[in-house]
């Protein structure tokens, strides 16, 4: 791949301080003072890069690898070939994970538009905002009466942030997102034209149609949640919506009125959420996942990908399939229905049946 002006190597770190970095171990110490700029997939690394492997299915591309160091753990260390040095880390996907936040720190969060000052001249702010010292409000940006934003955050272009709204220190707001009736704490990254606490989807039957519940709860997002782009979350119709510390959101999540998500989530792109759903603490939801509202998800569960969430799901089981069930139930009755298909639609000798 051709060298990628949107984000440039680093200048360069020795393998013995990349290792210290990571809580890692460099296996020679002859290669402590070899200097590594980048991250890259295994199959075209080169010197100067860093790469990973978790499995054994990485013996063929290591054959002719030319990185200046991989990552991997202590059971797969003898793949490595002799001339590439080795750190060891229990947690490979982990440390590389670090190692690539260390080389690019500015891809870590939304793209940064430049200003000519912190507070952009085309930006409209209202006069009873108040924002700490730090604050970076793009151009175009609008902020609303008595909306308050701490110290390091940077509000992107074209975003809008409602009155009263409330950001916390050190948060990154990506250009075309809105934010009204929210509060968030410290750390948070929103992306690209993502949608925060807009009403919600609720209505009551009438003689003359759908008469519109209103919707006048609010958004907390805690402490350094990550939410991808044009992601929705509504806000609650009389309780909040909320979301916990540390959970992480992809691109294209709808999230509605009421629901409460754990902490130290991760959610998949495309998974839908209906309202008052309640999700435990370090759950993971597979993409285009539904779930049903009013249902209740346990701490630690598993949920793979287009499964339908119907009813409570205990704590730390996996679930697949529509309506979900245990994962290895829904596997074993994908497979007995492959195999059912694949008798019916062929004769004896394999001929295809009309």
């Amino acid at each position: 791949m051709e060298q990628n002006v949107f984000f440039l190597p680093h200048e360069g770190l020795r393998l013995a301080e990349l290792a210290e970095f990571l809580g890692a171990e460099l296996v020679s110490s002859d290669f402590a003072d070899v200097v590594v700029r980048s991250v890259a997939p295994i199959g075209r690394a080169r010197a100067g890069d860093v790469c990973y492997i978790l499995s054994r299915r990485s013996r063929d591309e290591l054959a002719t690898c030319q990185a200046s160091a991989v990552i991997c753990d202590k059971a797969l260390a003898d793949l490595v070939p002799p001339h590439i040095p080795v750190i060891l880390s229990s947690n490979p996907h982990a440390a590389f994970a670090m190692a690539g936040g260390l080389f690019y720190p500015a891809a870590l969060r939304p793209v940064v538009f430049s200003v000519e000052s912190e507070i952009a001249p085309s930006a409209v702010i209202d006069p009873s905002a108040k924002l700490e010292k730090g604050v970076i409000v793009e151009p175009m940006a609008v902020i609303g009466a008595h909306a308050e934003i701490g110290e390091g955050t940077r509000i992107g272009a074209h975003s809008i942030i409602g009155p009263n709204v409330k950001i916390g220190r050190d948060c990154s707001i990506a250009a075309g997102a809105s934010i009204l009736c929210a509060l968030l704490g410290n750390g948070v990254i929103i992306h690209n034209g993502a949608r925060i606490g807009q009403d919600g989807f609720g209505y009551a039957p009438g003689p003359r149609g759908m008469i519109k519940i209103v919707q006048i709860g609010r958004v907390i997002i805690q402490d350094n949640v990550e939410i991808g782009a044009n992601t929705s979350i509504d806000r609650g119709a009389m309780d909040d919506t909320v979301i916990g510390e540390g959970t992480k959101i992809d691109n294209q999540v709808q999230i509605g009125h009421n629901v409460q998500i754990g902490r130290h989530c991760a959610i998949v792109a495309q998974v839908g959420i209906a309202g008052s759903a309640k999700i435990g603490n370090g759950v993971q939801i597979g993409g285009q996942v539904g779930i049903k509202g009013h249902v209740t998800i346990g701490d630690g569960v598993q949920i793979a990908a287009q499964s339908g969430i119907m009813t409570d799901l205990a704590a730390g089981g996996q679930y697949g399939g529509t309506p979900a069930r245990p994962l290895n139930d829904y596997l074993r009755d994908v497979a007995q229905t492959m195999s059912k298909t694949r008798v019916r639609g062929k004769k004896p000798g394999g001929e295809q049946n009309d």
